[in-house]
């Protein structure tokens, strides 16, 4: 779902937050989980959806791929403070992984915490080791970077856990009302500019010459640039997040010779992340050359959630 709330003005003593990583929304990084509002075993957001897990206590800003983590998208001050506490030594590995720390009391992994006036503090959390720019007792205005995104702590995806807190109270920035409510039209977001609440979306699409390892997608190499018209198939794969029980992903592939295949799936339940993948073997006389465009359509209730095309030759 795709929505953008009307955010009531800040009021005296609030904090004025920016966007803590440098990216785009909905291009080059998203939202995977929101803080859950819920106060029993169950999960809400703010917009009472379900990105997110019970217990979730920040709000994470995620990047498609360890390529881009490796890449290098900064972090950055969300608001001007005072550096608190950092944290540089601990490996990127996702948790579970062979090799991976004990992250008992460093849950948090790599990070900063800074402190604002008036008794706020955010947390910037999985940084990437050895990133961090700033040092305990600095002081850093919006905007200005702190270190980079990463894989460190308790995590499993590349991206920077935002914690907000007002006199040590977690605060969601979304919605800063202590009580939940359902379908809010003007929820107290801190944002100084509004960012519009989406619960599912691409991550990524891409062309392969075989049904892809999902941790290929993970990692961001499971898209070739090109294939020649002897590739053993041409196959389109579409990366999603927060999809719902009966979403829909339509993939289609279409060529110098119109449709060469649609595909329509429905979901059966809800997964924070997943791929879906299309295609046919390649004849016998070989793909005709020229381009061909892969369409990845995610649909709730007839209504487009995201739609992303990319192209690529044959030849």
């Amino acid at each position: 779902m795709f929505a953008l709330f009307l955010a009531t003005p800040a009021v005296a003593q609030d904090i004025a937050l920016g966007l803590p990583l440098d990216c785009t929304l909905a291009r080059d990084c998203h939202i995977q989980n929101y803080v859950d509002r819920d106060p029993g075993p169950q999960f809400s957001d703010f917009a009472c959806g379900s990105l997110g897990y019970d217990g979730h206590k920040g709000t994470d800003f995620a990047l498609p791929s360890l390529a881009a983590m490796q890449a290098g998208v900064d972090v950055l001050a969300a608001s001007a403070g005072v550096v608190v506490a950092t944290r540089n030594t601990m490996p990127d590995i996702a948790l579970g992984s062979p090799g991976a720390p004990d992250i008992t009391d460093k849950e948090c992994g790599n990070g900063v915490v800074l402190r604002h006036p008036d008794g706020w503090e955010t947390q910037y959390c999985h940084m990437k080791q050895g990133t961090i720019r700033v040092k305990a007792g600095q002081t850093v205005m919006q905007g200005d970077p702190l270190g980079q995104v990463g894989l460190s702590g308790k995590t499993q995806f590349p991206h920077v856990h935002l914690s907000v807190r007002k006199n040590g109270d977690e605060v969601d920035p979304f919605d800063a009302d202590q009580t939940l409510t359902c379908n809010d039209p003007a929820p107290h977001s801190l944002w100084q500019s509004d960012i519009a609440y989406v619960d599912s979306g691409l991550i990524a699409v891409g062309f392969m010459d075989g049904l892809p390892d999902y941790a290929d997608i993970k990692a961001g190499t499971a898209a070739k640039n090109s294939l020649p018209a002897n590739a053993a198939a041409l196959v389109f794969w579409g990366y999603a997040f927060g999809t719902n029980k009966g979403d829909v992903i339509e993939l289609l592939i279409t060529g110098p010779k119109g449709e060469v295949i649609r595909h329509k799936e429905t979901f059966e339940k809800h997964q924070a992340q997943l791929f879906r993948a299309a295609g046919k073997r390649t004849p016998s006389t070989g793909w005709p050359n020229g381009r061909y465009h892969g369409t990845a359509t995610l649909l709730r209730d007839g209504a487009i959630l995201a739609k992303r095309t990319i192209a690529i030759d044959v030849e």
